[in-house]
This record gives structure tokens, sequence and C-alpha cells, in this order.
């Protein structure tokens, strides 16, 4: 999936943000109960303020900043995520 820059407002996918780019969670696209639960517990909750902060070199895994501590998320898994841009 190729990252684009959203620009303030824009709603898309956790997944397609570049870094430094800063969102906020709107809604987790899950039907799976235990992914479902598993990206609940590490914080990523609708209202939640996310920062991608580092991108690994083939694009997988991603770095984000979120409730004050730093998360190592699959872009998999990111893709489930829509935010809208801060």
């Amino acid at each position: 999936m190729k990252r684009k820059n959203l620009n303030s407002g824009e709603i898309g996918l956790l997944s397609e943000l570049k870094r430094g780019q800063k969102c906020e969670v709107i809604k987790i696209n899950v039907l799976d109960k235990a992914l479902r639960r598993r990206i609940l517990d590490m914080g990523v909750t609708r209202g939640a303020l996310i920062e991608i902060k580092k991108i690994a070199p083939l694009g997988d895994p991603v770095d984000v900043y979120l409730r004050g501590y730093e998360l190592c998320l699959r872009k998999k898994d990111m893709a489930l995520i829509e935010v809208r841009c801060l």
C-alpha cells in the first residue's frame, strides 16, 4: 500500500500515513475478536492520538507514539485502523 500525505481533517487508514504525521483514531475495522482485543489492549482506541515515529526500510513494521509510549505495529494491522489526520 502506498503511503500518502493526508491533509489536516482528511480521513484515511493508519497504514497510509508518512513519518511525522499525527492522527486521531476514528474506527477499528477488525472482525476477529482476539485481534480486536489485542489492539485495544495496546491502547489503540477511538479518540487516541497517534504519531508515526519510524518506518522500517522495507515499510514494515512501523513505530508509532501513542499515550506516552512507542508501539511497534505491523502494516497489515495498521490497515484496519481508520484515522483522521490532525
